[in-house]
């Protein structure tokens, strides 16, 4: 029996070896997909609201797409604008960095601590800043690149979302089946729309206060707080990064520290109170979880992997949750809190 199970074992870690080998092959035609299918779940309730309206699928589609198109080009407009001076003043922003790091490094000198000037110097180039902001861009970019392949994808999702779950009645007839389906894509369905809307005030406080506070490109950092939203626990803070450090060279130490505790008040008020209050603890990851999983999709699939890995491993968890076979993986993948709630 052992010598059967170890057998098993080696059978299934090397499928998943090659499946995952021919993911990362074919990461050019899995990425738009999955770009697609989250894009459809999210716009899927705007999509059936104007259908109970009683307009037809396609006048539904024509203005679904349209708002989302005409909301996309907007932004996408005010993020290229913003890139585009970041770029012309990336060298002036480094200077600036390279001063005050001179001035903490004399500091740290006067109580023994020696900071190693050249190596933090060759950091804050502004040639290595720039080649590093220039691949994250790069990066989204890419995304666009079969922006009309992703459209058309995302039309087709949302037609056939309808008749999805007939089809899996006509093929399998299994009335546990289909509602374990329906469960699954139900719970996909929701944590998405609400992340996307929790991520949306985000970054729509995020702008507000960096425009009021007069930091320069607030909108930028604005979007990438939408973004890096996604990414709980660490996402906040990666966003933040940048904001913080043009706060500091543009406006001073003291309007630096009022944007880093503005971030840390929002990534506790929405991140740890607002969040867990309107999806569940039931949703949660630990936090070694979304470590790996940043890194492991960000391997896997580039740049939007990163950007796309909670929602991923959100996936994996609630399809594994939906079967008695896998809901330990599930257990595993969960932050635990629940476990402490249900032994007591």
């Amino acid at each position: 029996m052992p010598k059967r199970q170890l057998g098993y074992f080696f059978i299934v870690t090397a499928s998943v070896i090659i499946v995952l080998a021919g993911v990362k092959f074919a990461a050019s035609i899995i990425v738009p997909f999955l770009l697609s299918l989250f894009i459809a779940i999210i716009l899927s309730p705007l999509y059936n609201f104007f259908k109970s309206k009683g307009l037809p699928d396609i006048l539904s589609i024509v203005i679904v797409m349209s708002i989302f198109l005409l909301l996309l080009a907007f932004i996408a407009k005010l993020i290229g604008t913003s890139v585009h001076d970041f770029s012309a003043n990336i060298d002036h922003y480094s200077s600036k960095l390279i001063i005050y790091y001179q001035f903490l490094s004399k500091f740290a000198g006067n109580f023994g601590v020696e900071i190693p000037v050249s190596e933090i110097k060759t950091m804050f180039d502004s040639k290595q800043i720039m080649h590093f902001f220039t691949s994250i861009i790069e990066g989204l970019g890419s995304i666009f690149t079969n922006g009309f392949v992703v459209i058309l994808t995302v039309v087709f999702m949302l037609l056939e979302s309808k008749h999805f779950t007939d089809k899996i009645r006509f093929a399998d007839g299994d009335r546990e089946t289909i509602e374990h389906i329906n469960q699954i894509f139900t719970q996909i369905k929701s944590y998405m729309v609400i992340k996307a809307l929790i991520s949306l005030l985000t970054g729509f406080i995020v702008w507000l206060f960096l425009t009021f506070i007069g930091t320069d490109y607030a909108f930028l950092w604005g979007v990438l707080a939408f973004l890096f939203n996604f990414i709980p626990n660490i996402g906040s803070i990666i966003a933040a990064v940048p904001a913080v450090l043009i706060t500091l060279v543009q406006l001073g130490g003291l309007s630096a520290l009022i944007v880093t505790v503005f971030y840390v008040v929002i990534n506790i008020t929405i991140g740890s109170i607002l969040e867990p209050k309107v999806m569940g603890k039931g949703l949660g990851l630990s936090t070694l979880v979304v470590f790996l999983s940043l890194i492991f999709w960000g391997w896997l699939l580039g740049i939007v992997g990163m950007l796309l890995s909670i929602p991923l491993t959100i996936m994996a968890k609630i399809i594994f949750a939906a079967n008695e076979n896998t809901k330990w993986l599930a257990v595993l993948l969960g932050s635990g809190e629940n476990l402490a709630v249900e032994t007591k």
